[in-house]
């Protein structure tokens, strides 16, 4: 049998708004109650947890501890399944309602998130989806300090975090783009040993330079990286300008760039595995159900 709880679930609300108001004097009068009742909820929550959860300075607040801060992560999953839990059994569980908060790799945004609105805009008029953009480190960094509620990413540089789970929802195998006018334009396919003359225009962002250097090395040349940018765009951009050439993941529908020319897609057949397109979370983190119902759009999505 196991042992009762030493919290309540009102005991974690009231930190969860002393915590955001920063004064127990802001929290007792947002919950509508005395403040000494906030001050002591707070105190019996520190004692039954046997950790304290704030600083408490007079005339300057609180400011929570680093106990207080995984707490609050925390306290705000937790009432929020318990919401979940009430609404359920009341039977409105299907009317999903409230934020929640995607992660999205820059250069995937583009191709996910517009479906992604417009599905959960139909399905799920309720939901509110806040995106925060990033490269894989910023990502990996905002999910284990509990800002997030999962993230759309490349498995590039997830392996070495033990703290997340990660499931490949799409492959994007890599391609070759040249100027449209290339001697190689009218090509189904190329090898890159066959542009190694040639510069290299990179799409710099962490862990995916690493990646493109690799795909290059592996013909057994070095790359001549010419110019380098941080901007998918950019990229197609300065090959179409006829700078060089790029490999690239993702497919755009048009081969007409922002600057008004224009790139050739070729199919790389010495490209190695594709990159794998992944949904990550913190391992063990219970999702809300309308972040499980984004996460099964995106499924949708990047299906077949």
């Amino acid at each position: 049998m196991t042992s009762p709880l030493g919290f309540t679930l009102v005991q974690l609300r009231y930190f969860l708004v002393a915590a955001e108001r920063g004064s127990m004097t802001e929290a007792s009068q947002e919950l509508h109650i005395a403040q000494s009742a906030v001050s002591t909820a707070v105190y019996h929550l520190e004692r039954d947890l046997q950790v304290q959860l704030f600083i408490r300075r007079r005339g300057r607040g609180l400011t929570l501890t680093p106990a207080g801060e995984r707490l609050r992560q925390q306290a705000r999953d937790l009432l929020a399944r318990a919401r979940e839990v009430e609404r359920e059994a009341r039977g409105d569980g299907g009317n999903l309602t409230g934020p929640v908060t995607v992660g999205c790799f820059v250069t995937l945004a583009p191709y996910y998130l517009p479906p992604l609105f417009s599905e959960c805009t139909r399905r799920h008029p309720g939901i509110q989806i806040d995106v925060v953009e990033g490269e894989t480190d910023d990502l990996v960094r905002a999910l284990t300090a509990g800002h997030l509620d999962f993230a759309l990413t490349y498995g590039l540089g997830l392996s070495a975090e033990p703290e997340l789970r990660a499931e490949t929802i799409a492959l994007a195998p890599a391609y070759v783009i040249v100027p449209a006018g290339h001697p190689l334009a009218g090509r189904d396919s190329v090898d890159l040993a066959e542009l190694s003359a040639e510069p290299l225009v990179l799409l710099d962002l962490p862990h995916s330079r690493d990646y493109f250097h690799s795909l290059v090395a592996a013909t057994g040349t070095a790359p001549d990286v010419r110019y380098r940018t941080r901007s998918y765009e950019t990229v197609r951009s300065l090959v179409a300008r006829g700078l060089g050439y790029s490999v690239l993941n993702q497919r755009p529908v048009t081969s007409q760039t922002y600057g008004g020319g224009e790139v050739a897609e070729l199919r790389l057949r010495d490209g190695g595995p594709p990159l794998e397109v992944k949904i990550a979370a913190v391992d063990g983190m219970t999702q809300t159900a309308r972040a499980r119902a984004v996460m099964d759009l995106l499924r949708e999505i990047a299906g077949p």
